[in-house]
């Protein structure tokens, strides 16, 4: 058995690395290129597949671990998510698909529970489940944010590319998460917490930028 969860891990780490490595490409190359494309779509394979592998992984013998569970559930939303949110950039889509609404209910529920599940742990007066609380609540503003942008998303210039660029960032800064965490051994409150909100300024930042880009329709 132990052979088997090694050899999980192993292949969990592998794909983790390819997400890491061609997430901080598709960052450096030009939006909407080639190459941004395809480091893109590798991303997107290397984290969702070392995701998936770290759900049976948390739930083996020895190695149970609910945080990282629900961690691995997050950051598959965050990719499926951001991956369908493209789909908003065609004309033709005029409203919502159950397949988006399915995507964002999901984690709408799994962040209901983290945030109720980390709040017990507080009043128990274990800070550890502070953890479930904050990417509880992240994951909470993410998914009602999806259902917001789905009543208004055809008045909304650009609104699925600032979701997508969200999403995909949001799921880098997860592997950035489990290499400090797991690769270099700092499992501190900082190390679990610090990208997030590294990576939160980003993504602001980036917002303001491309909303001042965007031109202003005239009054009249």
């Amino acid at each position: 058995m132990e052979a088997t969860i090694k050899t999980f891990i192993y292949i969990h780490a592998f794909f983790g690395g390819l997400g890491l490595i061609t997430g901080i490409g598709s960052i450096i190359c030009t939006k909407g290129s080639k190459a941004h494309k395809r480091m893109g779509k590798l991303f997107s394979l290397g984290m969702i597949t070392s995701s998936f592998i770290s759900i049976p992984i948390a739930c083996m013998p020895n190695h149970e671990n609910v945080f990282l569970l629900l961690i691995g559930l997050f950051t598959i939303y965050l990719v499926v998510s951001g991956n369908q949110i493209m789909t908003f950039k065609s004309k033709n889509k005029k409203e919502a698909t159950v397949i988006d609404k399915i995507i964002s209910g999901t984690m709408l529920f799994l962040s209901t529970l983290m945030v109720v599940y980390g709040s017990y742990g507080l009043i128990l007066g274990n800070m550890g489940y502070l953890l479930f609380v904050f990417f509880g609540g992240f994951g909470l503003s993410l998914s009602i944010r999806d259902f917001i942008f789905y009543k208004k998303f055809r008045s909304t210039k650009k609104g699925w590319l600032a979701n997508h660029i969200g999403k995909m960032v949001g799921a880098l800064i997860a592997s950035f998460t489990a290499f400090i965490v797991a690769g270099l051994g700092f499992d501190t409150l900082l190390a679990w917490t610090l990208p997030t909100i590294l990576g939160t300024i980003y993504i602001v930042s980036w917002r303001r930028k491309m909303n001042a880009k965007m031109p202003v329709k005239p009054l009249t």
